[in-house]
């Protein structure tokens, strides 16, 4: 089992130190059994309760339903599943198979699944019955997928897994696996709208449960954690997975969307004493008008935020009503969990707080040399987290992946104290409630449609400084800008995309702002 230890000097960070014979589903599972928790409850979805006794023989019995498909070690799974047992069953059960799964974001279009089909050469889908519609036009063509298997009552022609579950065997034995073998993939998107396999080794996540789950968060065995970020998310799969797998927590679990009504009904009923969101949920559930009071959650002692930037008075506004601090911080796809946060007592809003113990920080200027604090720089990372490598993208990785230090693509100031400020994106990306977004694929989007000409988009802060997309368009000759175009636009950027990604402003211009060679100026625009 893995061990903390200090490095060579007690100025150095802490070190996790993981055996070389390590599977990462085994150590999560095996810990809680060994520590006599068999009967206590691991997770609560909206069907029901499962102790960790149960989580153990659910996990067994998807790895040989795996193992009785023919798969095998190194063979790739994917994972399009709603937050209910099946996902934490499917994800560890394959992981101590020696099978890499592949957990997929469950808000994108039937494109982006056939990409990712096709990139990573799947031999199994698991998908969640809701979810289906988006993978029927396309499985058919991918001739490396050898099965599927639906998550609900309906298999919609396919094996349903909790049949399939049934009648598998309850024993299992592990997968011989290394520290350093590939455990999963988590897709990041890129510039250029185009996913990333990001590829995750099996000693990544008790390392970030080591160094930011008990050393940042404090969690503990007695708490009950809630994620509104979904387990697909590098974010929400150590806040509701790893994390408290590592200590022994009780997690709540949430198939729906997290709207304000949905989350405000499970912090009354279920009491967490953590709380994961991203900045634009804490912006909704401050604006709705059935905002809880601090007497109504008297066992919440944390709240963090990751994704995006939190705006200084949303963190503000949420102590001042809950008498709870927001942990913000940043973490990537590319390192699995935050490496940078605030600290309970020592939350300065504003800013995305000090580097995680564990991992060290830099500010590059444009030159290529670390920037003084005070100064604007890409910030970059030296962590155990980092991502092996992007598949099938050799130029990405040498780009993204450079030795000890991996690039974010962030730009940050470094405050004479040593808090780190966020200041926006090294190249044109958005991030949109936590989720990466392509002014490109945006654009693509709009030059569809029969009355645009040509199409930019940037980001834009809304009321509550939160990030969204603003399109500046040129119309055809003879179109006339109306508001009912402006609707029309954005009903037709969700029908092509995942509706998350619809511009919510527009402005139509008579030209674009564009380099002698003809690139689109976007920072004009900004």
């Amino acid at each position: 089992m893995p061990e903390l230890s200090s490095a060579d000097h007690g100025t150095s960070p802490p070190r996790v130190t993981i055996p070389r014979h390590y599977n990462a589903a085994y150590d999560l599972i095996q810990r809680n059994l060994k520590a006599g928790r068999a009967q206590k409850t691991a997770y609560i979805d909206d069907q029901g309760s499962y102790s960790f006794g149960e989580l153990a023989e659910r996990v067994n019995r998807f790895g040989n339903v795996l193992i009785g498909m023919g798969l095998e070690a190194e063979n790739r799974v994917m994972l399009c599943l709603l937050d209910t047992i099946d996902f934490p069953t499917a994800f560890l059960g394959s992981i101590q198979a020696g099978i890499v799964p592949i957990a997929a974001n469950t808000l994108l279009t039937s494109a982006d699944y056939d990409f990712m089909l096709g990139d990573s050469r799947a031999k199994a889908l698991v998908v969640s019955e809701a979810l289906w519609p988006a993978f029927a036009p396309i499985i058919a063509k991918h001739k490396t997928l050898r099965h599927v298997v639906v998550s609900g009552s309906d298999g919609k022609g396919h094996p349903r897994l909790g049949d399939l579950m049934k009648d598998a065997s309850a024993s299992f034995e592990a997968a011989a696996t290394t520290c350093d073998d590939f455990c999963f993939w988590l897709y990041s998107s890129g510039s250029t709208g185009t996913p990333k396999g990001t590829v995750h080794l099996h000693s990544h996540l008790i390392q970030t449960a080591e160094l930011y789950g008990k050393a940042i968060l404090g969690i503990r065995e007695d708490d009950l954690v809630f994620s509104a970020a979904k387990l697909f998310f590098a974010y929400g799969l150590g806040n509701g997975l790893t994390f408290p797998l590592s200590v022994g927590a009780t997690t709540v679990l949430m198939a729906e969307r997290p709207t304000p009504q949905a989350v405000f009904q499970r912090l009354r009923q279920h009491q967490p004493t953590i709380f994961y969101g991203v900045p634009t949920l804490y912006a909704a559930l401050l604006a709705s008008p059935d905002m809880p009071r601090r007497v109504d959650l008297p066992r919440l002692r944390m709240c963090t935020s990751a994704g995006e930037a939190l705006p200084a008075d949303i963190g503000r506004r949420w102590t001042e009503s809950l008498g709870v601090e927001i942990l913000d911080g940043i973490g990537s796809t590319e390192m699995l969990h935050i490496f940078l946060s605030n600290r309970s007592g020592e939350v300065r809003y504003g800013t995305t707080g000090k580097p995680v113990p564990g991992y060290a920080v830099r500010l590059i200027g444009e030159d290529g040399n670390p920037v003084p604090p005070g100064e604007i720089g890409e910030l970059q990372i030296n962590g155990p987290s980092s991502a092996a490598m992007y598949w099938n993208s050799r130029e990405k990785s040498r780009h993204t992946f450079m030795g000890d230090w991996t690039r974010s693509g962030d730009k940050y100031i470094e405050t004479a104290d040593g808090y780190f400020q966020y200041c926006g994106r090294s190249d044109d990306m958005l991030k949109v409630s936590g989720i990466y977004v392509s002014p490109f694929e945006v654009e693509g989007a709009l030059m569809t449609h029969e009355s645009v000409l040509e199409a930019a988009v940037v980001a834009h802060a809304d009321t509550d400084e939160l990030i969204k997309p603003k399109a500046y368009v040129v119309l055809k000759a003879g179109i006339e800008p109306t508001d009912a175009l402006r609707e029309a636009l954005k009903v037709h950027v969700k029908e092509k995309l995942a509706p998350y990604k619809y511009p919510r402003w527009f402005e139509f211009v008579p030209e674009l702002p564009k380099t002698a060679t003809g690139k689109i100026q976007r920072f004009k625009l900004r």
